[in-house]
């Protein structure tokens, strides 16, 4: 899916905060990135708390300021979460961020949607070249790859075509059984 930015350079006064400076990109999400160094904010785990509330504080503050309306899906016309961005701990890696999405969830990986707008981003800046690949840190200190693999055009947005990497590991498995008797097997839908 392409990915591209939807704003830069924005400011919002948010309640509790104070000034905050921020860009809008669209990965399959659109969230809000902001600069942790900037809002004094760390990217740990310990400071779990401070980022669901200024996340969800930030999230909110933008949504009520700003129309998001995304090309072709109507349903995608939303602002899916904040994503502070601040220093890598290992050298090696490009940055960190930390993803609060939804109600406050925080995403234990960088966030495949949020590193694919952050391409975007970067790209957008002139900070990232075609087939150029950075790595992110998590909260956790996972990481994905995250590379230019095409430009496109999405709409009125120029746009990227992004690849992202990482590993995973299987931690379950679950099977479902149906009683033949049961009315309601085929499943329902409330919408």
């Amino acid at each position: 899916m392409p990915s591209f930015v939807y704003k830069l350079d924005q400011k919002i006064h948010v309640d509790g905060i104070g000034e905050v400076e921020y860009d809008i990109a669209f990965g399959g999400a659109f969230y809000a990135y902001c600069n942790a160094d900037k809002l004094d904010i760390r990217l740990k785990g310990k400071d779990h708390d401070q980022l669901v509330d200024w996340g969800r504080k930030i999230k909110y503050a933008v949504m009520d300021s700003l129309e998001i309306r995304h090309p072709y899906e109507e349903d995608l016309s939303f602002l899916y979460g904040t994503i502070f961005i601040g220093e890598a701990e290992q050298p090696e890696h490009h940055s960190r961020n930390v993803c609060i999405f939804a109600e406050g969830e925080v995403d234990r990986c960088p966030t495949g949607t949020g590193v694919s707008a952050r391409a975007a981003l970067h790209y957008a800046r002139q900070e990232l070249k075609l087939h150029q690949s950075i790595r992110i840190e998590s909260i956790l200190g996972t990481t994905f790859d995250v590379e230019i693999a095409e430009l496109t055009e999405f709409g009125d947005y120029e746009a990227i075509i992004p690849k992202v990497t990482g590993t995973a590991s299987i931690i379950g498995k679950h099977e479902f059984y149906f009683d033949p008797d049961d009315a309601l097997k085929q499943g329902f839908i409330f919408r």
